[in-house]
């Protein structure tokens, strides 16, 4: 056993040998045959050369002497077998056997795992595949890191659907020198595939949906005021809200689960009104607590 798990190894880097005595012997014993008939057909050739010997008694020797060549060659790559070698480059990420093990033909010693680049399959429902595409920015978000993010790309679409699941499948691929990402760990992809620009956010606490119909509140005159909105794209706990709402409306964030239209409430947490604040006061107001 050279190796063990968690080794790096280089494609080709031999991470166990086989017991081959057996095979040496075999190889030693082919390997001096094919010395003393390598002799016998010099000397051979050489009394062609003056006549002493026929052309079809020296074709003989000759032909003795590539397939004893063969032999050795066989015996040679038979021995060469005994050693086990990494098929890729990677890492050991699991080992299967144990010294004084007897294995068979096909049975799994290493698993060798390549981690440049780690890869990642994503099998995204069909009626959005119009919507992927190769170079589209990738966010990961993996649990086990802390809540740190990784940005990388699409890597590669599927030309086909699976007609059994209804999917198909986008690779996303990702350098990662410092090794902080383990194959295996659970992580949340998120592609971006469209971008909206300066639009009007709510948390998504504030949405209210009741029979079919998205709503929030707002604040009027201290009264609580149910209005109906169009939302689109939600991200980080925030969505957007394409028609209902204006940036000057004050948002019920807090205890509107509860809540019913035409109710007095008193935001109790709201900036002073100013033409220069406009922007932070509909923020705080949005923060209020109802």
């Amino acid at each position: 056993m050279l190796v063990e798990e968690g080794d790096d190894v280089k494609e080709g880097q031999i991470l166990a040998r086989l017991d081959g005595d057996r095979l040496r012997l075999e190889l030693n014993e082919s390997q001096a045959r094919l010395r003393k008939l390598q002799r016998d057909f010099e000397r051979n050739r050489n009394l062609k050369e003056k006549g002493l010997i026929s052309e079809g008694d020296f074709e003989k020797i000759q032909y003795e002497l590539e397939a004893l060549e063969a032999s050795y060659n066989l015996a040679s790559l038979e021995l060469d077998y005994t050693q086990i070698r990494a098929p890729i480059s990677g890492v050991v990420s699991e080992r299967f056997i144990k010294l004084g093990n007897t294995i068979t033909v096909g049975e799994p010693v290493f698993r060798v795992t390549s981690i440049e680049p780690l890869v990642a399959y994503l099998y995204v429902p069909e009626r959005e595949y119009r919507k992927i595409s190769p170079g589209q920015p990738v966010r990961i978000d993996i649990d086990a890191l802390g809540g740190a993010q990784v940005s990388t790309a699409v890597t590669r679409v599927s030309p086909s659907i699976d007609a059994e699941t209804g999917t198909f499948k986008v690779t996303i691929e990702l350098l990662d020198h410092e090794r902080r990402i383990k194959p295996g760990m659970f992580a949340r992809i998120s592609i971006v595939y469209d971008i909206h620009e300066n639009v009007l956010q709510v948390p998504r606490s504030a949405i209210v949906d009741e029979m079919s119909t998205t709503s929030v509140f707002v604040v009027e005159d201290n009264v609580a005021i149910r209005r109906p909105v169009q939302t689109g794209f939600a991200a980080n706990g925030l969505i957007e809200i394409t028609s209902g709402l204006n940036d000057k409306d004050h948002v019920i964030t807090v205890g509107q689960v509860g809540l019913k239209p035409d109710a007095k409430v008193t935001v109790i947490n709201a900036l002073p009104e100013s033409p220069a604040d406009s922007t932070e006061e509909s923020e705080s107001a949005s923060e209020g607590q109802d």
